[in-house]
């Protein structure tokens, strides 16, 4: 399902199995409960990366369980199941005590590109894998913490349409010039996790305050936190 590995400063959590890394109310409470793992260990200097195994970083909300639920109205109760249960994960990665990484080893679609975009840091292949909101595809609205995190991470109305307006799977290059990743450069899944890796130990390297670091994460995105429910702390620790 995934697992939490320490290296030294890094965090590195991965979403395992070959298959689509759906998010069944399972596999959020396993994230979360890694995600409170690596606060609760965390120090100066510790980085979160995260990453999968094998075709997918994730292709988003497990709607084949959803559908078993035996009728409409049992499935969309399932659906809200998930799109609340998520909720607190982006969370826990805007109040994370330390930057973070997402190293997209192939497609992000629907929930598991939110999981990427709740990083301070995306990185995806250029030889393979794509970006995709299928909800206006599929028919799906979109949940409102949702929206407010695409508004907060992707920069221009032009982009932010290509995104969620047009269902256009995106590859990497053009991701990059939409502002929605920092670089597409690497042509193996192992490529893209080296090169996180390496920012990761930079960061590490500067020995940063996490609570500091959160803070001011926090800071730069009122209106999906207020939204989310959490605040911001002031804290000061100058290096006088």
């Amino acid at each position: 399902m995934c697992t939490l590995e320490k290296r030294g400063d890094l965090f590195l959590l991965t979403l395992t199995g070959d298959g689509e890394h759906r998010f069944h109310p399972d596999t959020i409470a396993t994230i979360l409960s890694l995600l409170a793992q690596a606060k609760s260990q965390s120090k100066r200097g510790s980085v979160l990366i995260t990453t999968a195994h094998g075709k997918f970083f994730s292709n988003g909300f497990d709607l084949a369980w959803a559908q078993t639920a035996g009728s409409k109205t049992g499935a969309a109760n399932r659906l809200h199941q998930m799109v609340e249960s998520f909720k607190p994960v982006v969370s826990a990665l805007l109040d994370l005590p330390m930057p973070t990484i997402a190293a997209l080893n192939g497609h992000a679609a629907a929930a598991g590109l939110i999981l990427a975009l709740s990083h301070d840091y995306v990185f995806m292949r250029k030889d393979r894998g794509v970006l995709y909101m299928s909800e206006v595809d599929i028919g799906l609205s979109m949940p409102e913490y949702f929206s407010a995190l695409v508004r907060a991470k992707v920069g221009t109305s032009a982009a932010r349409r290509e995104l969620l307006l047009s269902g256009k799977k995106i590859r990497g290059e053009e991701a990059v010039g939409l502002g929605i990743v920092d670089t597409a450069a690497y042509d193996s899944a192992e490529g893209v996790v080296e090169a996180s890796v390496r920012l990761g130990e930079k960061l590490a390297a500067k020995k940063w305050s996490g609570e500091v670091y959160a803070s001011i994460r926090k800071s730069l995105y009122p209106e999906l936190c207020g939204i989310l429910g959490i605040e911001a702390r002031v804290f000061a620790i100058p290096k006088l």
